[in-house]
């Protein structure tokens, strides 16, 4: 199952608004559909994705830790 988040354009403008503390993202590509998904520091990951160029969008979420990031990507890589 997918975020419930809009996609955003994966572009600088958009990780300067990232909040800077753990959370799941997904990366989309130009039709909408889920590429990756993937979880850590939001911010430093969303700048790598941006600079490898492998996705177009992306939707995030916050977490209160490491590990609950880890156990929701696990939940939403195993629904798509």
């Amino acid at each position: 199952m997918p975020l419930r988040k809009r996609w955003e354009p994966l572009e600088r403008a958009t990780i300067g608004r990232v909040p800077d503390r753990y959370g799941v993202y997904e990366l989309g590509d130009d039709d909408g559909d889920v590429v990756a998904v993937d979880h850590g520091p939001l911010r430093r990951e969303l700048k790598e994705a941006l600079a490898y160029g492998d996705a177009v969008s992306v939707r995030w979420e916050t977490t209160a830790s490491r590990e609950q990031a880890k156990r929701l990507a696990e939940t939403h890589r195993d629904r798509l």
